[in-house]
């Protein structure tokens, strides 16, 4: 009897007791936390024009710190062994000094890694030939590419969900409150803003001409003038500044300049803007890179088939080929080793040694 007593006590209990199963199971796509976003200050010195505007991607510290991160983080690519970074190294102004880039599969790109600097002014499309027209679309290329990082965006927003750290960090920077609002979007946006950011305005140039804290040596004020003779049909130097002029040293726009000897528009090798547009008279068309740090971002040209300066000189003074859509100012000039040397000078001027060591812009994975 006394066990009886015990069975049906013991089995009351149980039954008291809630069925698991219909207890409510933790939300774990959930993501708590504040979210209070702070503009992000860019102090920029008075010659630099004011940035155009970025619609639907204002810049946030908590955006520009997450950029950073994943510009850095290998986790975009497929085996985790290739960032935005890997190609692009602040030391180098943010190339890498090789011709062409290799990818996670070890095959190598058709075009040189291009300088990040003052993207934030360009609007002119990005790439050699402009096929992104904003940063944002830019930015949503590489990872997919078979030639770079070679993953697909669906497996890199599983990664990123998944992670210890940024699902909260994204709340932070766009106040998302899921994990399944961490897109490829949001990742662009990020990267983006921190892009934006950087910002080269102080180089030696700058101080000299604009600042008026220093004063240029002869070499440097010779390549000075040379750089910035305009033609008027009676000089033998064309000048460089209508394509490189202040304050960017770039037009951001598309220019043949005269690197190819072809029979016709469509024998380029490699079409660039034409490719784009569709129009023959853009084929072998590039956008202008900034000269600013030009001195550290060697080789150089869309397929870097110059190793130094003084090839380019050398390659500009010979002129170009006759080729219908050169632009007007490839011309033949004579330039002494004196021309070249000054103008050499002068480049280095472009350098911004404050922007090359920014800790602002460097790998945040590294302390």
């Amino acid at each position: 009897m006394r066990y009886t007593l015990f069975f049906l006590i013991g089995m009351s209990f149980l039954a008291c007791k809630p069925d698991k199963k219909d207890e409510p199971k933790p939300d774990t796509d959930l993501i708590t936390g504040t979210y209070a976003p702070e503009d992000y200050p860019l102090n920029l010195p008075k010659w630099m024009p004011p940035l155009p505007a970025s619609p639907g991607n204002s810049l946030t510290k908590a955006g520009v710190a997450l950029g950073r991160m994943l510009f850095y983080d290998p986790i975009l690519s497929r085996d985790s062994t290739q960032a935005c970074a890997t190609c692009h190294q602040q030391a180098k102004a943010f190339t890498d000094g090789l011709a062409t880039s290799p990818g996670i599969r070890g095959q190598n790109g058709t075009r040189s890694a291009m300088p990040l600097v003052n993207l934030a002014y360009n609007t002119r499309g990005f790439f050699w030939d402009g096929r992104s027209v904003a940063l944002e679309d830019q930015a949503l290329l590489p990872i997919e590419d078979h030639l770079e990082m070679d993953d697909t965006w669906e497996n890199v927003e599983r990664k990123l969900r998944r992670h210890k750290d940024y699902p909260q960090q994204f709340r932070q920077a766009f106040g998302i409150s899921r994990k399944t609002e961490l897109t490829r979007d949001l990742v662009v946006k990020a990267i983006s803003q921190f892009e934006r950011t950087l910002i080269s305005a102080y180089s030696r140039y700058d101080r000299v001409v604009w600042a008026k804290e220093d004063f240029p040596t002869d070499e440097e004020q010779r390549g000075l003038e040379l750089f910035f003779i305009e033609y008027a049909g009676n000089q033998a130097h064309p000048g460089c500044s209508h394509c490189h002029f202040n304050p960017l040293f770039t037009d951001n726009n598309y220019h043949n300049n005269g690197l190819d000897n072809v029979p016709n528009l469509n024998a380029f090798k490699d079409l660039g803007r034409g490719k784009i547009t569709g129009f023959m008279t853009d084929n072998g068309r590039f956008r202008t890179p900034s000269l600013r740090n030009v001195a550290l971002s060697a080789p150089y040209m869309h397929d870097g088939r110059f190793k130094n300066l003084e090839e380019v000189l050398e390659n500009y003074s010979r002129g170009g080929h006759g080729v219908a859509n050169e632009d007007a100012n490839i011309m033949a000039f004579p330039l002494t080793q004196q021309d070249k040397s000054d103008l050499i000078a002068f480049l280095k001027m472009l350098t911004d040694t404050s922007f090359v060591n920014n800790p602002a812009f460097s790998n945040p994975f590294k302390r």
